[in-house]
């Protein structure tokens, strides 16, 4: 123990004496965590949409109300061209065009069906469904106010009304900044531990100093523990310096166990500490232990259902999320945090992260050899 103890305050004098290494382990998570969370959302906003009105009349302008009434969508211009909207599109000044055709009014009160047009911009597939589905709900809207306004008139009403009572669980609000603050919180957890402890080994073989490791009685199994202990300890600092500032800038619900959360996020470091010992036991340079690092994380940030649920993607990416560490941990995250699970609950992931940190950790220490 008094080994580990001397090489812990080895790696610990070595990371603070980095000036450059600081800013990274310590500030820019957190400038991440506060700009990615705000950038990275599928909340739709502020949809560009051009009105092309033939009928102008008093009903088609209190259609066109509930368009700008909504935070949805941002009236860019009224044309009484189609071509001119067209274009606007093209140029990308437009997201959707809504054309009312002539004589609205009139069919409307004749009890007669009417076909209004929507012409959306579909580059982003998830941009165009949520743009016609708002787009059918502003309608819908409409469709109620003139049921109210005119209950006797002439505007038919076909079928009553079905009234669906609804609650949201586990994030009552809907606020996508709660459901991306884990995962964005996990992301960060992983670059630190994956990165730097991957380029320290590698750094030692690079300035040399390895060398000099390798002739002391030192034991493999102590230089491994001491090497990388640190960054276990520097992620869990980040992990609760990121839930301190998720909770006050956010305010993101801490529902379930804290406690839970860190001894899930022990299990899951020690299986990324793993990965960055072997992939520093593979490199012999800092470059390419970089390059490796990244190929491997960025495929499993694409895959851990972040930004994209995993169970739209297909069958074999779905199989091959059992070998992500990251997919594991973001679930377990919002688990704890947003619906409160327990210990019971979130068994199988954190079974399946012992196990590929297990076989990760056994095949990086007979990976390394000290005489290397």
């Amino acid at each position: 123990m008094r080994t580990i103890g001397y090489i812990l305050q080895k790696e610990f004098k070595q990371i603070f004496r980095n000036k450059a290494m600081l800013p990274i382990i310590f500030i820019m998570p957190i400038i991440q965590l506060i700009i990615i969370v705000n950038a990275a959302t599928y909340e739709l906003k502020n949809t560009a949409l051009y009105i092309v009105d033939l009928d102008r009349t008093v009903v088609s302008r209190e259609l066109v109300s509930h368009f700008s009434g909504s935070p949805f969508f941002k009236i860019k211009a009224y044309s009484a061209s189609m071509a001119e909207a067209e274009e606007a599109m093209q140029q990308g000044k437009a997201d959707a065009i809504l054309q009312l055709p002539g004589g609205l009014e009139k069919d409307l009160v004749k009890g007669e069906s009417l076909q209004i047009q929507l012409v959306v911009n579909a580059i982003n597939g998830t941009t165009a469904g949520l743009t016609n589905a708002y787009t059918q709900a502003a309608i819908q809207q409409f469709n109620r106010s003139l049921i109210m306004k005119n209950p006797g008139g002439k505007i038919a009403v076909t079928a009553k009304e079905i009234l669906v009572p609804y609650s949201f669980w586990y994030n009552p609000e809907l606020n996508y900044k709660a459901f991306m603050v884990p995962g964005i919180l996990v992301i960060l957890v992983t670059v630190v531990s994956l990165i730097l402890s991957g380029m320290n080994i590698v750094r030692e073989k690079e300035i040399g100093t390895i060398e000099q490791i390798n002739v002391t009685p030192i034991r493999k199994t102590q230089f491994i523990i001491g090497k990388l202990l640190p960054f276990l300890i520097i992620a869990l600092f980040e992990l609760a310096f990121g839930l301190t500032v998720g909770k006050l800038v956010f305010g993101i619900p801490m529902v379930g166990s804290l406690w839970l959360v860190f001894m899930s996020a022990i299990i899951y470091v020690f299986v990324i500490l793993g990965m960055g010992l072997l992939l520093s036991s593979l490199s012999d340079t800092q470059q390419q232990a970089m390059f490796i690092s990244f190929f491997f994380m960025i495929i499993f940030i694409l895959m851990s259902g972040l930004f994209t649920a995993v169970e739209n993607m297909p069958v074999w990416a779905q199989e091959l999320n059992r070998i992500n560490p990251i997919a594991y941990f973001i679930r377990i995250m919002r688990m704890i945090l947003l619906k409160g699970s327990g210990f019971m609950d979130i068994l199988r992931e954190l079974v399946a992260l012992m196990i590929i940190g297990i076989t990760v950790f056994t095949m990086a220490v007979w990976r390394y050899k000290k005489t290397n």
